[in-house]
This record gives C-alpha cells, structure tokens and sequence, in this order.
C-alpha cells in the first residue's frame, strides 16, 4: 500500500476548499488548483479567514491555523500536479467538466499516483476510462462541509484495484474520518437516500402543503434531523441538487428522483442557496439565514 504525501485538489470552492483544508489540517502537503491562479489563492484566504475565526473562538491554535495554511499551495495550472501522490477534483456536477478535468490530471501526474473524484453522482468507472492509469481511479465523496462533517463515502470503479482502494481507504481516515463503501452506481449510498427527500420536501413547497419552516420543523423535530431538507438543499446548493437529481432521473429511470419545477426555477434566477446569497432563504454575508425568500 503507498503512504500519500502530497495531495492536489481541484477546486477551490466549497469543497475544493474544505477538502483541501481537511487534508492540510491532517498534515498532508496540498496542492489547490481552480479555473485561475486568483480563484484558487482567493480560496487559500478564505480558509485562512475560516481557520482564523476558529483560533479567536479558541477552538484551535494560532499555531495550527498557521501550519495548515501553509501547507497548502495555490496553483493555477494543473500541471503543477505532477509531484502528487494523489488528486482529488472537487469541481461542479458536470460529466463533460469532469472527463476534462481527468485527463488533464492524468497527463500530470506521475504513473504510480492516484486520482480521485468528489463526485456525488456521476459514475466513477466512465471517469477511469478516460485515464491512462484505470486501476487507480476511486471516488471520495466528502460530505457538505468537509472540516465538520466526519463521512467519505469511497466509490469502487469497477476498474479501481484492491491497492487503490485500500490506500485511499486509509487516507481518508488518516484524515479523521470515517469511510463507508459503495459500488458504482447512480448516487452511490448517501445521495441515493437524500435526493428523494430534498425534492419531495420541495414538492410539498411547491403544492403550498406548508412553508418553509414547517417543512424543516417538521424534519427536524419529527424525524430528528440536524437540519430540514429545505434548509440542508440551500447548504448542498440548489444547482448541485438539481444535477444530481437530474442524473439520478436519467440514469435510474424512475420518476421519484425527478425535478420539481420550483427547483428548476430557483436555479434559472439564480437563487441557488448559501452561495448566492438566496434560494429558498436570504443568507447575509456571513451565511447567516436572515428571512425566508419564496
């Protein structure tokens, strides 16, 4: 089994940023990439803003927010991968995207690395055949947002070897987290469960069968969720849930996983949750909920 040095990242967004936070914080060198060299140090700031709130609430040391953000590099090139043992893409919810991204790592990276896709729905075995290195190829999906959330659900391609499987089985707990296995298929386990909730809560808004926070009391004092679906879909962001559920629809052939129209049409104005400032809530600045927006 290969002991993983120096991951590389790709994106630099939410979880771009938390996965490479994560993998920084647990002593790994990181390499974070983005569209452009600005995009991905912008992204190394905010998680140095993160971290920083952190040290004043005495939850970490200056010492630790300063190690870890020093162990992650901003790049803007994807060849800058070539010293990695291991790349994690992290960018959005498209195929196309994807099969770029891939290749474009795969020419990068040295032939006994790693590459690893974030991906929470399309099929890890379509991305390791468009490499050179097949056997190597896995999924890690980090849950929303990676530095809490404690789950990587690891994806086996139907190409991906046992040694693949069990360095990055271990690399993910290395970074404290703990690991559960699927198979190659639509959604794996997690999103598999989660996307016919999120859009039958949304269906239920939609029908006007409640409001808002009816629905999410209702998830969180009924069934004990941490948070209501509708609540939860802003957090994912309502883009990323509409691509999952599109492919889930595709893909599965079966209607529960189908789009409601008010999610097609939050996504169309823009309203796609936390990051935009609204989707079905108002967010301030700080991601705060300040309102109801529909």
């Amino acid at each position: 089994m290969q002991s993983i040095r120096t991951i590389g990242v790709i994106g630099a967004g939410q979880m771009g940023g938390g996965i490479a936070q994560v993998a920084a914080q647990s002593g790994f060198d990181v390499r974070m990439s983005d569209a452009s060299l600005e995009l991905a140090e912008r992204g190394k700031q905010k998680i140095a803003t993160v971290l920083g709130k952190l040290v004043e609430k005495g939850k970490i040391t200056a010492d630790l927010r300063d190690s870890t953000v020093g162990r992650i590099q901003a790049i803007g090139s994807l060849k800058e991968f070539a010293g990695c043992d291991l790349v994690i893409e992290a960018a959005t919810e498209h195929v196309d995207l994807k099969i770029t991204l891939f290749r474009e790592a795969d020419a990068a990276l040295k032939p006994g690395a790693y590459l690893a896709s974030n991906t929470s729905s399309i099929s890890l075995t379509k991305l390791a055949g468009c490499t050179s290195r097949p056997d190597r190829v896995i999924g890690m999906h980090f849950m929303n947002p990676p530095p809490l959330m404690k789950l990587v659900e690891v994806v086996r391609a139907v190409q991906t070897s046992d040694d693949t499987y069990a360095t990055i089985k271990a690399t993910a707990e290395a970074m404290g987290k703990t690991v559960t296995t699927s198979k190659d298929a639509p959604g794996f386990l997690v999103n598999r469960i989660l996307i016919p909730m999120l859009v039958e809560a949304c269906f239920t808004l939609q029908e006007g069968l409640g409001s808002p926070e009816d629905i999410d009391t209702g998830a969180k004092l009924g069934l004990n969720h941490p948070m209501g679906p509708l609540e939860l879909s802003d957090l994912i962001g309502l883009d990323t849930v509409l691509a999952i559920a599109d492919v889930l629809a595709k893909d599965l052939r079966d209607s529960k996983y189908r789009a409601p129209t008010l999610l097609r049409n939050l996504v169309a104005a823009g309203w796609v949750g936390r990051k935009s400032g609204k989707g079905f809530y108002i967010y301030d600045d700080k991601g705060q909920k300040t309102g109801r927006a529909i």
